[in-house]
């Protein structure tokens, strides 16, 4: 990411981006919403979709909570939990989902009672819920990757300009007639066994 060729600025934004769209619903569509935050905040693309990693399996767990128990407090509801975990609820929507979309092909009524409470319970909770802890975590990962970007891009520019001016002062010299003396790498001390008892 440090490697990005673009301004600290922009990466940053996409980090926010790609941060701030795992607090989201969409999963399996992740790096599509990413991409469309960083390109509506002018940020960078692939920064974005890197920053979609802060989403994972051990994260996924608490970021849904937050986020699911902020967007019921917000709304006034509650989360019924029964005995389906939040993956469960997930798997659950996925299946009806699918049968649906099959039974028009196979002459069978569709029911979306399923998928109408995973909406009421989970999906739009989550959606609401997840944008305070998002916008938190995100706007936290960008104050620490931008000073961090930063930092690097002007070490990156410092030694690409140091090994710069290396070549012209040598080309100087040879256009002077002057050979450069190149000065031979210093090998490091071996660490003996009598130095180790002695620094002991």
């Amino acid at each position: 990411m440090r490697r990005l060729p673009d301004s600290p600025e922009r990466i940053a934004r996409g980090v926010w981006a790609g941060v701030f769209t795992t607090f989201t619903p969409f999963y399996a569509m992740h790096f599509i919403v990413a991409a469309l935050i960083a390109r509506l905040m002018n940020g960078n693309i692939l920064a974005a979709l890197s920053g979609t990693f802060f989403g994972n399996p051990l994260t996924y767990v608490p970021i849904g909570v937050a986020a699911l128990q902020t967007g019921h407090w917000m709304l006034g509801t509650e989360y019924e939990e029964v005995d389906k975990t939040l993956v469960g609820k997930f798997l659950d929507a996925g299946k009806d989902l699918k049968d649906n979309l099959m039974a028009l092909f196979r002459d069978r009524p569709a029911d979306w009672d399923g998928l109408d409470r995973f909406y009421d319970e989970v999906f739009f909770p989550y959606l609401v819920g997840g944008v305070i802890p998002g916008v938190i975590t995100a706007t936290i990962c960008y104050l620490i990757s931008l000073p961090v970007i930063r930092a690097y891009q002007q070490h990156r520019r410092s030694r690409i300009k140091a090994k710069f001016e290396a070549i012209k002062k040598r080309a100087e010299m040879e256009a002077a007639g002057i050979t450069p003396v190149v000065e031979p790498a210093k090998p490091k001390p071996k660490l003996s066994l009598s130095r180790v008892r002695k620094a002991k």
